[in-house]
């Protein structure tokens, strides 16, 4: 089954050096660019037959910014064979407000001076499980240490970040355990 991407928010999140850099890292080549470097364009030649282009906008305050993220997706799809999904995740280094679902997997040892400590979560990240760090205080660190004793399932909500291939959530709020 194919997913299409539509959600502008989600699309907005994706930061045109990163896609740039996978694009370099895939074998695209830049051969212009457009209206004052708004925008560049790229392409790709697979065989004889086979080429691709693919027109990168620069600015995020383009009006258009998110569907010329969708047809990037689309092509790259094509081309890579993976799901769209999958590239989003390789290309995503930010989504504020983003609410998981997911397991505390492990508790770090607390902080000496308060009730705080680093866990990890087993959490859904567009469709796909994924270890995701937050730093917890206070009740929601309580929390956490039920939902992991237990093995009950929570909703958080935060600053999803990625940095280098690993998940961060920043800023979490919101924190409640599921009642099975």
């Amino acid at each position: 089954m194919k997913v299409t991407i539509k959600d502008s928010e989600i699309l907005k999140t994706v930061n045109p050096d990163v896609l740039q850099a996978h694009l370099q890292a895939t074998g695209w080549h830049e051969t212009g660019r457009i209206y004052n470097d708004a925008g560049s364009i790229w392409r790709l030649k697979k065989s004889a037959t086979d080429e691709y282009e693919i027109l990168l906008p620069l600015q995020h305050n383009l009006g258009d910014y998110a569907e010329r993220i969708s047809d990037i997706l689309k092509t790259l799809e094509t081309v890579e064979n993976r799901s769209q999904v999958d590239i989003l995740i390789d290309c995503m280094t930010n989504y504020p407000n983003f609410t998981t679902q997911g397991v505390v997997m492990e508790i770090a040892t607390p902080s000496i001076d308060q009730l705080s400590g680093e866990i990890t979560l087993l959490g859904e990240v567009f469709e796909k499980l994924r270890s995701i760090k937050t730093e917890l205080a206070d009740h929601d660190y309580i929390l956490a240490i039920k939902a992991y004793q237990e093995r009950l399932p929570i909703h958080c909500t935060g600053d999803l970040v990625k940095l280098d291939h690993h998940f961060i959530l920043k800023n979490p709020r919101n924190l409640r355990i599921d009642n099975i």
